[in-house]
This record gives structure tokens, sequence and C-alpha cells, in this order.
């Protein structure tokens, strides 16, 4: 069934119906449809453009639609154009002719407006707690670990001590301003297109902040045409949820290293980790590799809306309708990839030995040794070739800096006096940085305050 038929004199051809149909992915927005079209039915008899009476028995009809829908007793089928078509069919087959005036002073295009923003709506927010649950477990794990060291790296090459929880703060940090962009776009997306009509209005009078108090948005739409047109919330989502994307992914791919049997600095718990079918002794992080690789799949959706919105006249186009399933489909990659992500996290454990190992190994003091020598009279230039050294000799004798007997540091410095020893440990590296953001405990511990705050734990 159509609502639109009475300007044609032929059925459209199958091939044509099914192209330009959306009902077999916009049927996600059932919830929605029947909520606004509550709202604007209240709304109609506000104003006195519909009758309480019909009001009621609309909204009482519109409930029982949604009630079936829920326990299965009515189907949505793909004989309807769109989920607008369905719930409008089904209302009047259900009570005739005041089914008919559902849609005075609406328009599909207000309407599917409408449903989208309510959809995305509750997705921005379901997704920003998906993040906050995140942000909980790598609280616990930086919380537990201030102490524990492990090599920094540029480059992939080691550089200075850290420990994990500076480390996983880096994560923290990212993942907050992720939460922070989310909250931006929920503000400047929460405005109601409902009343734009096709795009320029209408002539009933509309109450249209009404409409928007009753739905909960913060007010309506300021100028029709682009109330229908707008696929900016969209863009802006889609290229938060690439950034989070992004995130995970930066993440996932240092997990993976952690995880090989070159690192050895964690262990995925069997839960989140799969096997060869031919090599026994393997065990894959599959969870980490599929988040890396379904990134490029969120980049898609967001590239492709950008696409398709770059040549559009004003006001709607059909095109639009493009922006669905790209959006419904990153939407369930980033929340699927969210929750696997902080399950994987939250149950491996750390190999402490090793990665403090690998700091020791990996010359990640030598800038402490040049230090060292700096406050001793040394030009720092000096004091960095000094130790560039230092270090070559250790390549050579398979030693590291710490290992180095204090005749050997001052056959290549005679400024080394006993005390370099002290002033190289690795705890001695990380407990004297004391700035903000720094990984000393001291600087961590306050950092944690902050985010327990944050988090309101």
């Amino acid at each position: 069934m159509k609502l639109w038929g009475g300007r044609f004199t032929k059925e459209t051809n199958e091939l044509v119906h099914n192209f330009n149909a959306s009902i077999s992915f916009d049927k996600k927005f059932y919830k929605q449809d029947i909520e606004g079209s509550k709202a604007h039915v209240t709304m109609l008899a506000k104003q006195g453009i519909l009758s309480n009476e019909d009001r009621f028995t609309i909204i009482n009809a519109l409930e029982q639609i949604k009630l079936d829908i829920e326990n299965g007793t009515l189907e949505i089928t793909d004989e309807y154009e769109d989920i607008h078509s369905f719930v409008e069919a089904t209302l009047i087959e259900r009570i005739g002719e005041a089914g008919k005036r559902l849609h005075t002073g609406r328009s599909r295009n207000d309407q599917v407006a409408l449903d989208m923003r309510l959809y995305t709506r509750d997705e921005v927010l379901e997704i920003n707690d998906l993040l906050k649950e995140l942000l909980k477990v790598i609280y616990r794990i930086m919380s537990e670990n201030t102490s524990s060291i492990m090599p920094g790296f540029t480059h992939l090459q080691k550089a200075q001590p850290v420990t994990i929880a500076h480390h996983f703060g880096a994560y923290f940090e990212m993942f907050k301003r992720d939460r922070s962009r989310l909250d931006d776009i929920y503000e400047r997306m929460n405005y109601c297109p409902l009343g734009a009509g096709a795009l320029a209005g209408t002539t009933y009078p509309l109450d249209r902040e009404y409409t928007a108090e009753y739905l909960h948005f913060a007010g309506a739409t300021m100028n029709s045409m682009d109330s229908v047109s707008d696929r900016d919330y969209l863009i802006e989502f889609l290229s938060a949820l690439s950034t989070i994307m992004m995130h995970l992914s930066r993440f996932s791919e240092e997990i993976i290293i952690w995880n090989s049997n070159e690192y050895g600095f964690i262990e995925l718990d069997d839960a989140y980790s799969t096997g060869s079918s031919i090599m026994p002794q393997k065990k894959n992080p599959d969870i980490a590799e599929l988040v890396r690789g379904k990134t490029g799949r969120v980049y898609g959706a967001l590239i492709s809306l950008l696409t398709t919105m770059k040549g559009l006249p004003l006001a709607y186009n059909k095109d639009m309708q493009e922006d669905k399933e790209l959006t419904f489909d990153a939407i369930d990659t980033v929340k699927g990839c969210i929750a696997l992500f902080t399950g994987m996290i939250d149950t491996m454990k750390f190999n402490l030995d090793t990665m403090e190992k690998s700091a020791r190994r990996g010359f990640t003091n030598a800038t402490d040794a040049a230090d060292y020598l700096v406050n001793h009279g040394v030009p720092f230039r000096d004091a960095h070739g000094i130790v560039g050294q230092l270090v070559l000799y250790c390549i050579d004798k398979g030693i590291a800096l710490d290992d180095m007997t204090l005749e050997e540091y001052k056959a290549i410095s005679p400024v080394f006096e006993k005390d370099i020893y002290e002033a190289i440990s690795l705890n001695t590296c990380v407990e004297k940085r004391l700035t903000k953001g720094a990984p000393s405990k001291a600087a961590m511990t306050a950092a944690l305050k902050e985010y327990k705050e944050y988090l309101g734990l």
C-alpha cells in the first residue's frame, strides 16, 4: 500500500519499488516513528486541528501497534515502502477515518528527519555509556599499576621508562575526549524538525515548540528547508565514531604487539583469544585484530555520507536515504567493538617482570644518564655524546647501563661517581618526573583523583 498514489495511473515497477524502498532497514525506527506520531497528534489536538476524541483513538491505536510489533503478533512486511507507510496504513486499517488524519500538517520528509534524530540521539547516549564502562576498566588498571614499570616508545623504539598507569592514562584521555565530542554532538543535534513539512512549513497553526518539548528536544529547528535536508549531525556523529575506532585500533595494535612472543608483555584471557586449526601452540589476539580491521568499515560510512551530501541542492533528495544503512552499520560496529575491547582488557594479565626487564635492557634510562652528567657540569651536547658511547659499549658487551662497573663508567668519563647507579635506576627515572601528566606515582595519583571524580566513582 502506498500513501501517495493519487497522482499516478500505473503501479510502480517491482524493481523500482524494491530499489526505492527503505523498510528493510528503516523498520528499526518503529518506536521513534510511533513516538513522533503521538507527539504530532497531541499537538494537533492542542491546537484545535484535531479533536480530542481523534487524538485519544489514534494514540491508543499507535500504542497497540507498538505492542503488537514487540510481542510478534504484527509483522513489518516489505510490501510497504517505509516504516512510516507501514505504521500509517496499519493505523488506518484498524481505526478508519481517524487514522487518515494522522498526517495532517506533516510530510514524510520531516517525519523521517525526526525519526533519524530520535534514533541517533539514543545511540549517542548509549555509546557514551559504553565508553564510560571502558574508562572504568582503564581506571582500575591504572590504579593498580602506578608503580609497574614498562618501556615507553617512540618510533616503536624503546625510549624512556614509564608505568602501565601512565601508558593507559594516554588512552583514558583519548576516550574522555571521545565522550566530550559525543556530548557536543548531542547538544547540537537536539532540535526538533517535526513541523517543517516537505520543505516550506505548513499553513496549519502548528506549535512546533510544544512538539519539541514533548519529545525532550531543546527546541524546534529554525529553518524548514534545513530541517529536512540537514545531515550534518550524522556526519559529525560518524566522524566521532571514526575517531573512537581510530583510538580503539591504536590500542588494539599495541595489544597485538604486547601479546607477541617477542614482547610477552601480556597474556590475553582464553575467552578473548582463538587458536589455529593446524598449529596447536597458537593463541591469537583475534578480537584486537578484528577491532583494528573494522575501523576501516566505520571510516567508509563517514566518507560515503560525505560523498553523498557533497552535491545535493536544497532541500530533500532521495539520495539522503543512503544515510541510514551506513549509520546503522557504523553504530552496531562501534558498540560491538567497545564492548568486546572492554572485556578483553579487563581480563588480560600483565607480565610485570618482563615489562620491567624490557625497559632496563632497552637503555630507557640513557636520557637520565645524560641528565646526570649535565647536573655535574657537563654541557648537554657533550653529555649526549658520552652516553652514546656508553650505549655502544653496552651493546658490544651485551649488557645494560646498570650492569657497567664504575671503572667502566670512568673509562668513558671521569665525571661519573658511585651515585650514577641511583640516578639511572628505573624507579628514579620514573619517580623524579613530577610535572603534571608525567609518569611518577605522585603525578599519576593526582590524575587518578581527577579521573575518579570524572567517572563519579
